[in-house]
């Protein structure tokens, strides 16, 4: 019998009645190794209750208390790390070092939301008018809710929770049901911390349960990250039914390389950028643009040469660059886009589709893949891949490189690798992307700035965490006060508009 994982719900694991389940497998094997209960409308609902219930004694906590939750959490977590990276990486497949990145990523937002009694601060204009002052203050919305996807299941669901539970809200998490176990862990360590019953939740799921999140009356705001096609769903289904929403979806990042990059550099992070986790993160670099047929031949010879060294391995190898990709699903959707670029003309110069590991047969190991010579019309340049496929557009010029990313439909993120400054500068100033990498090819911001693409990267007009999260999670409040003296301030405006005369 496999294990059933559980939903976590008011404080403690709860049993689902709805009788479905999803499988889970150990990507390295290719076998199931849990199942995991998929909810009903009404267990989301009792997870929304649960959060609700705890709404108003959470969010009058002080937020220096609330702080300290956050404090006592983080450090729960580290000293789990190990234990955790090897959850994530059971059911993921990524390797362990990028699992612990993984965590430490997502750790890095609830160290700033452990100063959100400074975030919170509002402001304050004494003597606006006579005798009146104004201020304002961030409140918490209410019962709010995440969806996360699987190729990061530490770090979104704590760039979410983080912010939004240190700001004084509940949290309702609906995990990817491909990788739920480390989420649940996640919310136990938070109830270990010190946040009461019912502040964080989790509810495992499918559409059903993503419907239920969206069209519930008590859910405030939606945080999304997946697909394009359903980021562009939960936006629209969530705003129809009164909701904040912030869904952020695909991406096609680019690297252009100009002629006077360190080459050796260039080559050691594209190969990082656009392999490491087996290319499932929506800010890995598959498409880089070389400008200038010279400067195009030789990073293909050096991509070329340095593709064979890559190693490809199970989840806990520590010599392994990078593991499995998550189910054989997506391993046929990543095949199925190779295949694809050969029929549309690209030459696929390295070809990593008949990779297969010795004692994992049945594991889902992709090898490296390199197309030369894609063009901006075929489908396999304009979607998303999501897999160890790197695909070289060449350009011409400069101005040709900047178009490619600027014109794209996704506008996550883009790098420029120059030992220019003023073409950095320029080019950072004018590419039509929400995120820029100047010779740093996975340019994620730190905490305490803010992550968002553009385009159909994103929908919603408001980042995720950094200050950007505080907004999110807040709804503000300006007070116009006056405290007169009847004795000297009688007057007979008092059906006349106020102004500041």
């Amino acid at each position: 019998m496999v294990r059933d994982i559980r939903h976590f719900i008011d404080g403690v694991a709860f049993d689902g009645a709805s009788g479905r389940f999803g499988d889970v497998f150990d990507p390295n094997t290719g076998q199931v190794q849990a199942r995991v209960q998929l909810a009903t409308t009404a267990e989301v609902d009792r997870a929304v209750q649960a959060a609700q219930n705890a709404f108003d004694g959470w969010a009058s906590t002080n937020p220096q208390r609330r702080a300290r939750v956050m404090f006592d959490f983080k450090r729960l977590v580290e000293a789990r790390m190990d234990e955790l990276a090897e959850l994530l990486s059971s059911e993921h497949g990524k390797v362990i070092a990028d699992s612990r990145g993984d965590i430490q990523r997502g750790l890095e937002v609830i160290e700033f939301a452990c100063g959100i009694p400074h975030a919170l601060k509002g402001e304050y204009t004494q003597g606006a008018g006579p005798g009146i002052d104004v201020y304002s203050m961030r409140q918490p919305l209410g019962v709010v809710a995440g969806i996360t996807p699987f190729n990061f299941p530490g770090m979104i669901p704590m760039w979410m929770f983080g912010v939004a539970i240190a700001v004084g809200n509940t949290f309702v998490l609906k995990p990817s049901e491909r990788d739920p176990s480390l989420p649940v862990r996640l919310a136990e360590l938070m109830l270990e911390a010190g946040a009461p019953n019912g502040v964080l939740n989790v509810v495992h799921g499918d559409k059903t349960a993503v419907d239920a999140i969206l069209t519930h009356p008590l859910v405030h705001a939606v945080s999304f990250v997946g697909s394009s096609d359903i980021a562009h769903y939960v936006y629209q289904t969530g705003a129809a039914n009164h909701k904040r929403v912030q869904a952020m979806g695909g991406a096609k990042n680019h690297g252009i390389v100009l002629p006077d990059a360190d080459m050796a550099q260039v080559v050691k992070d594209l190969t990082g950028a656009a392999f490491g986790s087996a290319g499932e993160r929506c800010m890995a670099l598959p498409v880089v643009v070389p400008v200038g047929k010279k400067t195009a031949d030789e990073l293909r010879e050096r991509l070329v040469a340095e593709i064979p060294s890559l190693k490809v391995g199970v989840s806990t190898d520590s010599e392994a660059h990078y593991g499995p990709v998550v189910t054989q699903t997506h391993k046929d959707r990543v095949l199925g886009w190779i295949e694809k670029g050969v029929q549309e003309g690209a030459e696929l110069v390295v070809d990593g589709r008949d990779f297969s590991l010795q004692g994992h047969e049945k594991g889902y190991f992709i090898g490296p893949s390199l197309f030369d010579h894609v063009k901006p019309e075929m489908s396999s340049y304009q979607e998303e891949i999501f897999g160890p496929v790197l695909q070289i557009v060449r350009a011409e010029t400069f101005e040709e490189a900047l178009a490619l990313p600027s014109n794209h439909q996704y506008g996550n993120g883009v790098a420029i690798f120059t030992q220019n400054g003023r073409a950095a500068r320029d080019f950072a100033a004018r590419v039509n992307v929400g995120m820029v990498g100047i010779n740093v090819p996975i340019p994620v911001p730190v905490a305490y700035h803010t992550f968002g693409g553009w385009k159909r990267s994103a929908f919603g007009d408001i980042n995720q965490h950094g200050m950007e999260g505080v907004r999110f999670w807040t709804k503000t409040k300006t007070v116009t006060a006056r405290w007169p003296d009847s004795a000297l301030e009688h007057s007979d405006s008092s059906f006349v508009i106020p102004t500041m005369r």
